[in-house]
């Protein structure tokens, strides 16, 4: 497995690499230059899942504002720089723990080397991301067009720089909001370097096509053992990033505890709000540290026997609906008061 040969990264006090959990990032969408928003929105990622955190520094304002950030947070923190060398200075010196930069967009090799000196003198990790949107004229042409090969070529030319600069605790980041690409992208270039890769679709879009995509490409990518961060990209809420990741690296079997909720499909049987009801609770189960499954079924006939495999579960029928263990009924109870008595006994709950 690839993952277990990346070499290993400190971001912070995280390490990434080397066999280490895959973790969670996302980024934050206020202004970084608003202390007080960004700060909230960092401790509700934080409180959904976050591991390490992106905030974008596009003026020198929102460079400074880091420093107070950091003061308020628990996570590691990723200064996001476009063009601006000064930007990535600054932002290093005022607390961030990684930076994440394209080399090609900051300018003269002076004006990298610049930022190589800061984040060695500072021990921090630098981030060369490339996105199969910025590809160089000569690889469009090379390569006729944009391809995986291209995408992992450009990311390793940016690599050799800073290489050359006598820099190497990189991690690397190549994205395309094309999946299969991306996925073959990774393949390549897992293959060529040993340093971490940061995954993830760019651009993959809104809360249904985003979460897709993205499923589809990182399970594909992190099946094979590639990866040692993620971002699910979203546009929207990035609390809902983290809830997806954390899901995908559950399903893949890279991750243990939280509740899984499975619910029966809709059909004729169903008396009650199954949609609303399986919402509810899925919100609600984020809350509890618990490793085990709970059931949403829509009707109180086959509800129980198809409840056999999770912890606990309910089932809702004409204004009243069942409590359900292991696919023996508990109890009977309003219909209203089913997500009430689920809650009691996620609070009460030891394992049998």
């Amino acid at each position: 497995m690839y993952r277990n040969h990346t070499r290993v990264v400190k971001i912070g006090d995280k390490e990434i690499g080397g066999g280490n959990p895959v973790l969670i990032q996302s980024m934050t969408n206020t202004r970084t230059e608003d202390v007080e928003a960004t700060v909230a929105q960092i401790q509700r990622l934080t409180k959904a899942g976050c591991e390490i955190v992106r905030c974008t520094v596009p003026t020198m304002e929102a460079a400074e504002a880091l420093r107070e950030i950091k003061k308020q947070i628990s996570i590691p923190l990723v200064a996001d720089i476009h063009f601006d060398y000064r930007m990535a200075i600054a932002a290093m010196e005022c607390g961030a723990d990684k930076i994440r930069i394209n080399p090609g967009n900051i300018g003269s090799l002076e004006r990298i080397q610049a930022v190589v000196d800061t984040a060695k003198e500072r021990g921090i990790p630098i981030r060369v991301g490339v996105n199969s949107g910025s590809l160089e004229k000569e690889l469009l042409e090379k390569y006729h067009g944009v391809t995986a090969e291209g995408i992992v070529e450009s990311a390793l030319d940016k690599v050799k720089i800073i290489e050359d600069l006598g820099y190497q605790n990189l991690v690397i980041s190549i994205k395309s909001s094309d999946v299969m690409m991306c996925a073959k992208a990774h393949e390549l270039i897992a293959d060529k370097t040993d340093y971490p890769l940061h995954v993830g679709i760019t651009e993959a879009g809104t809360l249904f096509s985003g979460n897709i995509k993205s499923a589809v490409g990182l399970g594909i990518i992190l099946s094979q053992g590639i990866g040692d961060t993620i971002r699910v990209s979203l546009t929207g809420d990035p609390v809902e990033e983290i809830k997806s990741a954390k899901l995908i690296l559950k399903t893949l079997g890279l991750r243990k505890g939280g509740i899984e909720v499975v619910s029966c499909p809709t059909c004729g049987r169903t008396k009650i709000d199954l949609i609303g009801l399986a919402n509810q609770v899925e919100t609600m189960v984020a809350e509890y540290p618990l490793d085990i499954k709970v059931a949403v079924m829509g009707c109180v006939v086959n509800g129980p026997g198809e409840a056999k495999e999770a912890d606990i579960g309910i089932a809702g029928g004409v204004g009243e609906g069942l409590l359900i263990k292991h696919g023996e009924i508990v109890k009977k109870l309003p219909e209203e008061e089913l997500l009430s008595a689920l809650r009691y006994e996620l609070e009460n709950w030891k394992h049998e």
